[in-house]
């Protein structure tokens, strides 16, 4: 394989997880992990990810200070957040995640609509900040510089002591048999504590995620009460998932 398609796949992986990790991608093109880290910090060096310890980020995922267009598939993340936005309700209490589609969902929610809503995300915070009618809670623990969320003891024992109407989540991989997955064991732990906080869960993914997963277990699928993605509720891709007990929009 070219040195061209090589990094061409990292950035594909990059960009459709926010993360990956240099021994995930060495294993799965059969090569070093050497050669990976130094693909790495060649596209690390032309601006197009960001080189971090034992893998990379996207820096769609890490651009926060102001609106970033250089999110991956922004399109499909917009369409999905027009529908979630469609549950919220008027004196709602609800969670919401970081990342990419749970911030363009906060973007979407109208300024005359009051909720209360908890985050572990910083970016999510502080988007929420501007929203007149939205009581912004953030949920705290230690700090991932990566993701930029909260993790640890202290963000799920926090999140043990409330109760939301709806969690909105996101998730790096979800598959019908194998249910939610990721590759970070601190996230797969405060997300497990997320869903229990919440009476119903929300997963936001774009369908380029559907039929993927990684490590460590999340949830089984059944667990979350409503799934949406870009395509249309009745497209065939989404069959396998409409046989278990799931609201797809």
């Amino acid at each position: 394989m070219l040195k061209e398609e090589r990094q061409q796949i990292l950035l594909n992986e990059v960009e459709l997880h926010n993360r990956i990790l240099l021994t995930d991608i060495a294993e799965s093109l059969d090569v070093s992990i050497d050669t990976i880290r130094r693909d790495v910090k060649e596209l690390d060096a032309e601006n197009k990810l960001k080189k971090v310890h034992g893998g990379a980020i996207s820096l769609g995922f890490t651009n926060s200070n102001s609106r970033n267009t250089n999110i991956y598939a922004l399109d499909q993340k917009v369409t999905i957040a027009q529908k979630a936005v469609t549950l919220l309700k008027d004196g709602a209490v609800i969670f919401i995640d970081g990342g990419t589609t749970c911030l363009e969902l906060v973007r979407l929610i109208p300024d005359n609509l009051s909720l209360t809503c908890f985050t572990i995300s910083l970016p999510v915070a502080m988007e929420l900040s501007n929203k007149p009618n939205v009581t912004v809670i953030s949920v705290g623990g230690q700090i991932s510089k990566e993701a930029q969320i909260s993790i640890g003891a202290n963000a799920i024992h926090n999140l043990s002591e409330i109760k939301v109407d709806y969690s909105f989540i996101g998730t790096g991989y979800v598959d019908a048999v194998y249910g939610l997955t990721e590759f970070d064991w601190d996230i797969v732990q405060v997300k497990k504590a997320v869903i229990k906080a919440a009476k119903k869960t929300v997963l936001l993914s774009i369908s380029e995620k559907l039929n993927s997963q990684h490590r460590y277990k999340t949830c089984d699928i059944n667990t979350i009460n409503t799934m949406i993605t870009e395509l249309d509720p009745s497209d065939r891709m989404l069959e396998v998932f409409r046989n278990h007990d799931i609201r797809i929009l």
